[in-house]
């Protein structure tokens, strides 16, 4: 079911934002902003349905990105003292076909299926982080609220001759949408001139039985105002209410910009 992978992979990028914000230039007693735009190439698996109908998730980042048509990913974070504050969106169009086994009704049959599937995601986290530590090495500490929402129309048709499956045909179509409780820590350590390491890890629940990730990267900040951040980072969701199921794993490398101000 390519429109749960891709769905996936922009659920992946929803989050990294939070995870690479650092301080600004602006004095330590004046509020700091950062603006970061980023990617998060990730491949996934796992089991991901909709209205009853599941299928395996396994696909890399390569095929996510054949069937993205737009959307938009960043995130702004502010810091003033100890207190940081953060608040990412993310907006995505995918289009889908693929012929791939399907389970469902129920579990109760799998056969041969072809989905054709659109769906838009619209992802928002509001975060608010607390400096525990602010020597040369920096832990945070942090809480926040992420919300999902999903929007999708699906024809799902059986291509194995005599199996009938809901009718042979299946056209689904609606939405749904979820809050998670996340709370987490990230660590900052320089090891040279402007570049400092990364470690980044939330669990949290709430809409969905689980949500946790964790991040190792490091940024370089290349010119004053301007840093480049890259590392490796896995999501997980496991998340099931009426058929409509997102048990998926997210994984691989990340890239972005941050811009101070």
């Amino acid at each position: 079911m390519t429109l749960h992978k891709s769905r996936a992979a922009a659920l992946s990028m929803a989050f990294l934002g939070l995870a690479m914000s650092q301080p600004c230039i602006a004095a330590a007693d004046d509020w700091q902003y950062e603006a970061t735009f980023y990617l998060h190439a990730a491949g996934m698996e796992g089991d991901a349905g909709i209205h009853g109908v599941t299928t395996d998730v396994d696909t890399s980042f390569r095929d996510i990105l054949d069937h993205l048509d737009g959307g938009f990913m960043g995130m702004i974070s502010a810091r003033k003292g100890p207190w940081s504050l953060g608040l990412d969106v993310v907006y995505m169009n995918l289009e889908a076909d693929e012929s791939k086994s399907v389970t469902g009704p129920f579990g109760k049959v799998t056969v041969k299926g072809a989905l054709d599937m659109e769906t838009s995601l619209y992802v928002a986290m509001a975060s608010v982080g607390y400096r525990l530590l602010d020597d040369r090495t920096k832990f945070d500490v942090l809480g926040g609220l992420r919300y999902t929402r999903l929007e999708a129309d699906a024809d799902i048709k059986v291509v194995l001759p005599g199996v009938v499956f809901p009718g042979g045909s299946r056209s689904a179509s609606g939405h749904d949408d979820w809050v998670d409780g996340v709370v987490g820590m990230r660590v900052i350590h320089p090891v040279a001139d402007r570049v400092s390491l990364v470690g980044y890890v939330d669990v949290g629940a709430g809409g969905s039985d689980l949500t946790y990730q964790a991040i190792a990267g490091a940024y370089w900040e290349f010119a004053e105002g301007y840093k480049a951040h890259a590392g490796y980072r896995l999501i997980y969701w496991d998340y099931d209410n009426d058929g409509n199921v997102w048990d998926i794993t997210a994984s691989g490398p990340y890239m972005g910009l941050g811009i101070s101000f």
